[in-house]
């Protein structure tokens, strides 16, 4: 492995580190706010995977963004049900008994 994929390399798991103390360290209460925001950036992935397959450069990169685009897809699609379920939680329930 040449310098520059080692530096890559560490750079990566650093930030798998630091995101794995991130995530544990979230309440309860900011799981729905940071589920939203993580449905956007999921967005702008979907945008450059979608760039990737279909500029073709090569077949590889063709097959590589057509995955990136299919996980980012199931991504912002779930993230959107989690969070949807998660506000439904946090609206009042009606009493049909009571008068309008």
């Amino acid at each position: 492995m040449s310098e520059s994929g080692m530096t890559l390399f560490v750079i990566f798991v650093l930030a798998t580190l630091l995101g794995v103390e991130v995530i544990k360290k979230v309440p309860a209460l900011l799981h729905t706010p940071l589920m939203s925001g993580s449905n956007a950036i999921s967005g702008i992935t979907l945008i450059g995977s979608m760039v990737v397959a279909g500029w073709g450069a090569t077949r590889l990169a063709t097959v590589l963004g057509t995955v990136a685009v299919a996980l980012a897809m199931i991504n912002v699609v779930g993230g959107y049900l989690v969070t949807n379920r998660m506000l439904k939680m946090f609206k009042a329930k009606r009493d049909p008994n009571a008068p309008s």
